[in-house]
C-alpha cells in the first residue's frame, strides 16, 4: 500500500510517501513558516521527487491533533481536498502517537509530550519494544507535575519525544529524544497508518475531523469572560 502522509500539528510540518518499509520521499521544514504557504509545494516536491501520480495513491494518512489549531485544521483541510479529488480514503492518525513511532527500534517507553502552554503538555505513553509501538495511556492535557507523578509508576526506561520534551526533560529528569527523532515526521505517521490495516478501512473526506482535547484559547477566553459576568 502507498501511502501520502502530511502532519501540520506544530511548528514542525512534513509531508512523506510511504511504501511497505520504504520511504520514498520525505519533505520537512521547521522554520517557522505558516503551514498554508508550505504544505502544497511541499505535497508537489513528494510527488516530483519519488515519481509518484497522485492517482498511484492508495491511501492518505494524517495527524489529527493534538497540536496546533490552525495547524491541524490546514492539515486535514489539504487532506479532505485530496481525499475529494481522488476518490481515496484516510487513515487518521494521532499526533502523539506518530512521535512515538520515532523512537521504533529501541527498547523505552516514548513519553510522547507536545508544548499545551499554561505549564501543560499534550501527553501519552508508549510502549517501545523493537518494532512494536503499544499505546500505554490515552491522549491528554495534563499538567508537567501531574505527567511527573504518572511516570513515577514506571521502571522501563523514559524518554521524551514531541515539542516539549525539552521542557519536560529539565523539569522532571528523563532525557529527551535527539533532535533527529524529536519532532513530527510524517513517515512515522505513514507507519503508523500502515499498523491501523488496509484503505478501505480508513474514512471519507467528510468524516475526518481533528482532535484537540481542549478548546481554542479564543473559546477558553470567551467562556471565562461570560463565567464572570
Amino acid at each position: 500500500m502507498k501511502i501520502m502522509a502530511i502532519d501540520t500539528s506544530a511548528v514542525c510540518a512534513s509531508v512523506a510517501i510511504v511504501e511497505g518499509e520504504t520511504i520514498r520521499s520525505l519533505c520537512s521544514t521547521n522554520a517557522g513558516l505558516t503551514h498554508s504557504r508550505t504544505l502544497l509545494p511541499m505535497i508537489d516536491a513528494a510527488l516530483e521527487n519519488s515519481e509518484t501520480a497522485l492517482s498511484d495513491i492508495d491511501c492518505f494518512a494524517c495527524s489529527v491533533g493534538p497540536g496546533s489549531f490552525t495547524g491541524i485544521r490546514i492539515g486535514i483541510a489539504a487532506i479532505k481536498g485530496l481525499c475529494d479529488g481522488t476518490g481515496k480514503r484516510c487513515l487518521p492518525v494521532s499526533t502523539l502517537e506518530g512521535l512515538a513511532q520515532n523512537l521504533a527500534g529501541q527498547s523505552v517507553l516514548a513519553c510522547a509530550v507536545m508544548d499545551a502552554r499554561c505549564k501543560q503538555v499534550y501527553t501519552a505513553l508508549f510502549d517501545v519494544e523493537g518494532t512494536a509501538v503499544t499505546r500505554l495511556t490515552e491522549d491528554a492535557t495534563l499538567t508537567i507535575d501531574a505527567l511527573g507523578e504518572q511516570l513515577k509508576a514506571y521502571d522501563k526506561p523514559i524518554v521524551f519525544v514531541g515539542d516539549g520534551a525539552a521542557i519536560c526533560e529539565k523539569a522532571l529528569g528523563y532525557p529527551a529524544a535527539q533532535p533527529l527523532l524529536r519532532f513530527q515526521n510524517a513517515a512515522s505517521v505513514a507507519f503508523v497508518a500502515q499498523r491501523k490495516g488496509s484503505a478501505a478501512q480508513g474514512c471519507t473526506a467528510q468524516e475526518l475531523q481533528p482532535v484537540y482535547l481542549r478548546l481554542p484559547q479564543a473559546e477558553r477566553e470567551l467562556r471565562k469572560k461570560q463565567g464572570n459576568k
